[in-house]
């Protein structure tokens, strides 16, 4: 009797043929990049993370990144459960990395029950990832409003439809169809209309890590510390890849 069957189909160790299948898929994949890997010497690197997350992104833009803008956004409630979604970057200045989004949506009630958050950015063709961790604080009415209005009509008719009801059940995908039209219709008539709900979000970073795949895997991974004694107010740090 195999291992397998003894046992049985949900216990540890077994496994269908399926599941074999599924794992030699997985081992077979590779890392696919756009070319010939950039090399990143991290004792050329600023002081701050800014100009070099900024350097990063218009490289992955140059080297037709399909969406060099999106990025992992992971929060936690209070319950310290965490979750995750892809959301859009909308700006990184000297305040910190901004996104929007609702409220009252899941990651709206997180942050206002635990102000905390993780950004992260995937860049294959480049090899680079870079994960960002800190504070979070909401921009304001003014801002917020300012962020919605330069979305596109397509972006604001997704914004007004989900105001007061993203993450929430859906009953019936009619229902959203429904939302959406009168949305896109309202956006079209309304260029300038508003989401009560909708919220510019402002990360303020403590850490900041850079990750450049190599070839050989002798990967570079440079981390910034806020530091306030250290010149740019940072402390840089490699870490074994």
């Amino acid at each position: 009797m195999s291992e397998a069957e003894q046992n049985g189909p949900g216990a540890p160790g077994a496994g269908t043929p399926d599941d074999a299948a599924f794992e030699e898929l997985l081992r077979g994949l590779r890392v696919r990049h756009g070319g010939e890997l950039p090399v990143f010497d991290p004792h050329q690197a600023p002081d701050a993370p800014l100009p070099l997350f900024r350097r990063w992104l218009r490289e992955a833009a140059g080297s037709d990144e399909p969406t060099p803008h999106t990025m992992m956004l992971a929060t936690a409630g209070a319950d310290g459960r965490p979750s995750q979604r892809t959301v859009m970057l909308h700006g990184a200045d000297a305040r910190g990395w901004h996104f929007g989004t609702h409220r009252t949506s899941r990651k709206g009630r997180e942050l206002a029950e635990h102000p905390y958050a993780s950004l992260a950015f995937h860049w294959p063709r480049t090899g680079r990832q870079v994960r960002i961790g800190g504070r979070v604080q909401e921009a304001g009415a003014e801002e917020s409003a300012a962020d919605l209005r330069g979305r596109s009509p397509a972006a604001l008719a997704a914004a007004l439809a989900g105001a007061g009801r993203q993450s929430e059940v859906l009953g019936s995908y009619e229902e959203l169809e429904r939302a959406l039209e009168a949305a896109y219709e309202r956006a079209e008539r309304e260029p300038d209309a508003t989401a009560p709900t909708w919220t510019l979000y402002v990360l303020e970073p403590d850490e900041v890590e850079f990750y450049q795949e190599e070839a050989r895997r002798r990967h570079v991974r440079l981390r910034y510390r806020r530091a306030p004694e250290e010149p740019g107010g940072w402390r840089r740090e490699l870490l074994w890849p």
